[in-house]
């Protein structure tokens, strides 16, 4: 990922800072009609997303019923919350902290990092290509963080959020050994050797996208992040703090994922939907905002490394099932979403576009 060129934004107003100001309605620019972001019952709140101990799959006796568990999260739903991990909660706690500290920094502070032209990377919002775009109810600062060598420091806090870039190296580490681990977990439901995924993604790519939802006078009729599916091998999702706001898409409806304390999001990526033959699915999911207070996420998105076939696996082809999507170089496949984000939308989703 780090070879390619992850396109243009355009500047726009830091949410936070319109919210400072306060507002009483929402900007224009800012209103969706939330029935066509996916056309869908309201919310279930009965609904919720399988929660998978890695403390099981690692012990012998309860191995087999925790992989058979992760096998229907992750065909039936796409993503499921991880518990049992041994990142401890220290560590996570120190990354929110600094997040938090970050997004609170005056103005002029944050636009040190602002992101520049032709790249996502720094402070700001992302994919914004044109003037009159509808904009989230959000701000980010996006990071290449692993490998080391991808990294540009410019874009990274360095006197403050004080000790921000040594969190984040922290963070990113213990991101990747969990990606590591629970991918090969992953394969292994498949019924396809847990080594060579777990090797390719120790190898890959690994960036780290921090969010901030300010509160807003009209939550209904904004959109924190609009709804889409991670390009991504898997993605890592943590909650600083108790605040719902992720959904996901479930059966034509929108489901709240609860936060739980120290545990980690996972969701399959379009790159695993794509190994699997489409038994994984890559879940649509967004972000939404409330009325009273900030809301804090960190994403990490996951990659296998460049020597990786984007493809589905041999294993899962026979004569009762053929290939469904097309093969792909690693570069490849990235070239060929980043060139969709310069079009205007037309409707087909990027999977759509890798199928035969």
């Amino acid at each position: 990922m780090a070879t390619h060129n992850l396109g243009s934004s355009i500047p726009v107003p830091s949410v936070k800072e319109l919210v400072s100001q306060s507002l009483k309605t929402v900007p224009h620019r800012y209103l969706w009609n939330l029935h066509d972001d996916h056309p869908t019952a309201p919310a279930d709140t009965s609904l919720h997303v399988p929660v998978i101990d890695i403390s099981n799959l690692l012990h012998p006796h309860f191995h087999q019923i925790e992989l058979q568990k992760l096998h229907h999260a992750c065909k039936n739903w796409g993503i499921f919350q991880l518990i049992g991990h041994e990142v401890c909660g220290e560590s996570l706690n120190s990354m929110h902290r600094k997040s938090e500290e970050f997004f609170n920094l005056l103005p002029e502070e944050k636009k040190l990092y602002a992101q520049k032209l032709g790249s996502l990377e720094g402070y700001g919002q992302a994919f914004v290509i044109s003037e009159d775009q509808k904009l989230e109810w959000c701000d980010m600062i996006f990071l290449k963080a692993l490998p080391t060598n991808t990294r540009k420091l410019d874009f990274w806090p360095q006197q403050q959020p004080h000790n921000f870039r040594e969190a984040l190296d922290a963070y990113a580490h213990d991101m990747r050994n969990i990606a590591v681990s629970i991918i090969g977990f992953i394969a292994m439901a498949l019924g396809l050797d847990a080594k060579t995924f777990s090797n390719a993604f120790k190898g890959g790519s690994y960036d780290v996208r921090m969010n901030c939802y300010p509160p807003c006078p009209e939550p209904e009729r904004v959109i924190g992040i609009s709804s889409h599916a991670d390009i991504s091998g898997i993605t890592l999702l943590t909650d600083c703090g108790n605040i719902p706001g992720l959904q996901i898409l479930k059966d034509g409806q929108w489901v709240f994922v609860e936060p739980i304390t120290n545990g980690i999001v996972v969701n399959i990526g379009i790159i695993m939907e794509v190994v699997s033959n489409g038994i994984y699915k890559a879940p649509y999911h967004r972000a939404c905002v409330n009325r009273e207070k900030d809301r804090f996420s960190l994403v990490t998105f996951c990659y296998p490394d460049k020597k990786f076939e984007i493809k589905p696996a041999e294993q899962l082809i026979d004569s009762n099932s053929v290939a469904l999507y097309k093969s792909f170089t690693y570069d490849e496949y990235m070239q060929s979403f980043y060139e969709r984000t310069k079009l205007s939308d037309d409707g087909v989703p990027f999977v759509d576009t890798l199928k035969i």
